[in-house]
């Protein structure tokens, strides 16, 4: 999508980090902007704030885990704007850690909102995107975690699938006219690490087992979580990102190369699996 003004985008998580740095960018090119978000307080400041700038934006407030919500801000969109052009699930939270301190009400929120909310938003506003026949673009927010796992925790098994199902979209969606791009951000300066004040009570039992991110918590590899995200890259500079994704149809938005080798890692692990058994003939 080369020309943005005049269109209309769906931005859910928008009230705050990625969704509003990306809510930001596109209002500032032109383009009409729906924002959601479950936090209403929240939604309504970012929604005043962008107003005072002229763009052309509104509001809806839904909890994305529920799909009949979400299909309801779907058509709230269109009541306001009439068409929609791009899709941003953008939506996230950290649910549960790893390995022992697991519950299914965790499980069960980590995957409504990081992965089931994704599948939702393409199945629901993907015909809209198509009806109109401008063409138009998806961007999934995945994560770098969905590339490199660290550990088998809620948060990275959805962001996995979550790479997986915009892989999968991509050549789907393309002969339909959809452009379709996953965001893989490294550590960006969100509220990401305190997603349990969002916490719907039906996953209240969700609330003990969810990791506590302190400030002296700790990953052996990612160092401090809290102060790498409080000092991370400014959502603007992602909203920017993501702009020029939609523009130029990237298929993978990365917001940094901190990451990089990691991945080569986890690539030539994979090569290496392969590598054992070259050669060899299957049994049949």
């Amino acid at each position: 999508m080369k020309d943005l003004a005049g269109k209309t985008a769906f931005i859910t998580g928008a009230a705050s980090g990625i969704g509003l740095g990306v809510a930001t960018r596109l209002a500032q090119a032109g383009v009409k902007v729906m924002m959601c978000d479950i936090e209403e307080r929240a939604l309504q400041k970012a929604l005043a704030d962008l107003k005072r700038t002229n763009a052309d934006v509104d509001a809806v407030t839904a909890d994305v885990s529920l799909k009949p919500q979400l299909q309801a801000a779907a058509e709230a969109t269109l009541d306001r704007y009439g068409e929609v052009h791009i899709l941003h699930n953008n939506a996230g939270v950290v649910g549960p850690g790893s390995y022992g301190v697991w519950t299914d009400a965790g499980w069960n929120w980590t995957i409504g909102v990081n992965l089931m909310a994704v599948v939702w938003g393409v199945e629901i506003f993907g015909p809209l995107l198509e009806r109109h026949g401008q063409g138009g673009h998806i961007v999934n927010t995945a994560s770098i975690a969905g590339l490199i796992s660290g550990s088998g925790n809620a948060y990275n098994v959805t962001k996995y699938g979550v790479v997986a199902l915009s892989e999968g979209l991509r050549a789907e969606l393309a002969p339909r006219g959809i452009g379709v791009s996953v965001l893989c951000p490294g550590f960006i300066r969100t509220n990401i690490v305190d997603s349990q004040r969002n916490l719907p009570e039906r996953f209240a039992a969700a609330r003990a087992a969810a990791p506590a991110v302190t400030p002296g918590a700790t990953s052996t590899w990612l160092g401090n979580v809290r102060e790498r995200v409080a000092t991370g890259i400014d959502p603007l500079y992602v909203g920017e990102l993501v702009r020029e994704g939609i523009e130029g149809d990237w298929p993978y938005i990365f917001t940094d190369p901190e990451f990089e080798p990691a991945i080569e890692a986890r690539f030539a692990g994979i090569k290496a699996g392969f590598d054992r058994i070259r050669g060899r003939t299957p049994a049949h």
